[in-house]
């Protein structure tokens, strides 16, 4: 009972370290976040028919705004971004591309463009909702909150971005997945190119994820949540 006992207060103590953190460390942790992204971004899978593959980028996305909080989490998506189209080689290699070329502004005008601006998106989310509400830190409302963030927040910009782009130049998408010529209304063929083949995969990240922060989080507030006297009453996995 003393060591479960020591172990919550270890993990408030964290969160509550993170959250009075001065600025300029808080950058700090926000540029380890940004290259941890970096590096799980080269696992990647291409995918015959898609400019878009399947990486750990994501894992490392739904768990930075938990790690980070709301604004500092957002700022460690900024700055793989910024640094990234710099030049930076640590986005996920896309076809024809070594791991030493991952960089650039042709990654945010590209096919992936859209899932970058998703990242930002997602981590202001999840940062928001964890520092927010203690609940949020439970598995099931997580698992919620980060699947939402997947497929809405980053497939949703991801797909609305590859919506502008002509399937013939997707890798030859169209002869591969015998879908006729692109005519711009076919919802199957953006479907099948940027978010299907990821679904269950991310789908395993996300709960991968929830599990790390149901284990991981203090269980009472470490600063301004709106819901700190109630949680005790709650029983909720």
């Amino acid at each position: 009972m003393e060591v479960a006992a020591r172990i919550q207060e270890v993990k408030y103590d964290i969160f509550r370290w993170r959250y009075e953190l001065s600025i300029p460390r808080k950058l700090t942790l926000a540029l380890g976040i940004a290259a941890l992204t970096g590096l799980v971004a080269q696992l990647k899978i291409g995918l015959p028919w898609s400019p878009v593959p399947i990486t750990g980028q994501t894992f490392a996305v739904l768990l930075a705004g938990v790690m980070m909080g709301r604004w500092w989490g957002g700022a460690s998506m900024v700055i793989y971004v910024g640094l990234g189209i710099a030049g930076v080689p640590w986005f996920a290699p896309t076809a024809g591309m070594s791991a030493f070329t991952a960089g650039g502004i042709s990654h945010l005008t590209g096919a992936t463009g859209g899932y970058l601006v998703g990242f930002i998106l997602a981590t202001l989310f999840l940062g928001y909702f964890t520092d927010k509400y203690v609940r949020s830190r439970s598995f099931l409302s997580m698992l919620g909150l980060m699947l939402f963030a997947n497929f809405i927040l980053i497939h949703g910009s991801g797909l609305l971005w590859l919506s502008t782009f002509p399937y013939e130049e997707w890798l030859g998408a169209t002869s591969v997945l015998g879908l006729g010529p692109y005519e711009g209304r076919n919802l199957l063929a953006l479907l099948m190119v940027g978010m299907i083949p990821y679904i269950i995969g991310d789908v395993i990240k996300a709960v991968t994820a929830a599990l790390i922060v149901r284990g991981g989080t203090p269980k009472k507030a470490y600063g301004s949540e709106v819901d700190s006297d109630k949680w005790a009453g709650w029983r909720i996995p």
